[in-house]
């Protein structure tokens, strides 16, 4: 192919300075026809195909590809046909007679037909977009995969990011209140893909059916939810750019904290910087344009929303709930009661009858069990002999001075000087455990071993006052009076001895 300039120099040879076609072809030792076509066009036309190829023998055998093409589609993609591997599937099964080169255009041309195409959007202010993505960090100095809450406003590119140790409903439930907070109001709606956490049932004609949870979470914040077409995630494609563009800048490398809390402090921080920063071919920052987002937030409700994920159950005969795989404890009086399951991301909260009966920090392991000590004071109370067997104290680490007073109870109480040192023990559900630690030691360097000596200067350390019994401050307890023995009465003792 002749270049440009070669056109240039030929066509004003003959249409500038008149010379003719046939001057032409034999002043730059071109051929006639290539001249005419120098004069046809002003630059090089290429390679022009008058008229589409006919597959004559690969014709009957279209069908053929066309179903292949479509089988790939539910094929792993690493297990997909070629267009050699499809060609030669056709010359061994079906007999085919002609070359590689039709088969391979006709199939790139149906796969080319088969790529989805896609409409611009706009992105209006005040919209949003959820979804999960995963990384691995080191929390605690223990490697864990993290579940990344991603929130992401279209319009401006502004985000919110929060990591969790699940992906879970509360997890879901306190993304969201996180985020809200984070930007000081609530948009007008937000979209979503559709995962369980959210929808319990995709419904005909584009509805969905809510989970209880997620509907609670509508309710109370009043956006509108919008989900995409299933398995369709470039419906949402902003968010999804954010997943990977929050791992690849906020999460890498592989991040280290001492608690998710200071992760997400720290990722938190990372958002807020981005907003000072251009995303795409915008002129403004994002934190610019996030002011149009802004102005078209709702506010925030007046009252706060319980981030949570309420699970109705029974105590068990071991005054353990279960929630999640995990059984939690109780004060043994509840055994047996109905009682609500609040799992929230950081802890468990357990109510009966409206009342918080127990809390604990959550655990995300499998068949766990997180026992309170206290909940089984009462009944080890009544039962003494299984206090060193008790599955809820074996973790429970006691001060030495208590360990001391223990010793001395049974030493001079026996079995008694057990059930003794365990009412000291009940002295900790409702006085601060470094007060009974006090009134022991104080009761050991007194030699006043007993549970009613260490009550009475635990009552004394709360009351402020001296570590000792002042009669006038209990009126119900019986006075004494001891005599003080004269001279005379010695006297009358020696004169009846005399008689």
């Amino acid at each position: 192919m002749f270049a440009v300039e070669i056109y240039a120099a030929v066509r004003r040879f003959v249409f500038i300075e008149g010379n003719s076609r046939r001057e032409a072809a034999r002043v730059f030792g071109l051929s006639r026809d290539t001249v005419a076509k120098m004069c046809r066009y002003s630059a090089p036309p290429g390679y022009v195909r008058t008229k589409a190829p006919e597959r004559p023998k690969l014709g009957p055998l279209l069908p053929v590809i066309d179903a292949i093409l479509d089988t790939d589609k539910m094929a792993p993609p690493k297990q997909r046909h070629t267009a050699k591997r499809i060609f030669e599937r056709l010359r061994d099964e079906h007999g085919f007679a002609g070359g590689y080169t039709v088969v391979k255009d006709y199939v790139r041309l149906a796969r080319s037909r088969s790529r989805e195409v896609f409409v611009p959007l706009a992105h209006p202010p005040g919209h949003a977009q959820v979804d999960f993505g995963e990384c691995v960090g080191v929390i605690g100095g223990v490697r864990m995969k993290l579940h990344v809450f991603c929130f992401d406003l279209p319009q401006s590119d502004a985000c919110f990011i929060k990591a969790y140790a699940a992906e879970t409903t509360e997890a879901f439930l306190d993304g969201h209140v996180s985020a809200f907070a984070f930007f000081g109001g609530v948009p007008l709606s937000i979209l979503y893909d559709n995962l369980k956490i959210a929808v319990a049932k995709i419904l005909g004609g584009g509805e969905r059916r809510r989970t209880q949870a997620f509907t609670e979470l509508v309710s109370h914040f009043l956006f509108d939810d919008r989900f995409g077409r299933p398995g369709k995630g470039n419906d949402k494609g902003k968010v999804e750019g954010l997943v990977k563009y929050s791992r690849a800048n906020f999460l890498t490398p592989v991040p280290h904290a001492p608690s998710l809390e200071a992760l997400n402090a720290r990722l938190a921080e990372r958002c807020r910087a981005r907003q000072n920063e251009r995303a795409g071919r915008h002129e403004q920052t994002i934190g610019e344009r996030l002011v149009a987002d802004m102005a078209a937030f709702r506010e925030l409700p007046a009252t706060p929303f319980e981030a949570c994920h309420k699970v109705a159950t029974k105590v068990s005969s071991l005054s353990l709930v279960r929630y999640r795989t995990n059984d939690y404890s109780v004060p043994t009086k509840y055994g047996f009661r109905d009682v609500l399951a609040k799992g929230f991301v950081d802890e468990v909260a357990i109510f009966c009858d409206g009342a918080l009966i127990a809390r604990h920090a959550r655990s995300y392991a499998r068949d766990d069990f997180i026992f309170e000590p206290r909940h089984y004071l009462a009944l080890l109370e009544q039962k003494p002999g299984a206090l060193d067997q008790a599955a809820p104290l074996q973790g429970w680490t006691l001060p030495e001075t208590l360990a001391h007073l223990r010793r001395l109870l049974e030493t001079r109480m026996g079995k008694r000087g057990k059930r003794e040192f365990i009412q000291v023990l009940r002295l900790t559900e409702v006085f601060p455990e470094a007060v009974v630690i006090g009134a022991a030691l104080d009761a050991i360097r007194l030699g006043a071993i007993g549970f009613d000596a260490v009550k009475q200067l635990v009552i004394a350390r709360t009351e402020n006052r001296p570590a000792h019994l002042d009669l006038s401050a209990y009126p119900y307890l019986p006075s004494l009076n001891v005599k003080t023995t004269s001279p005379a009465d010695y006297l009358a003792l020696v004169s009846r001895e005399a008689a």
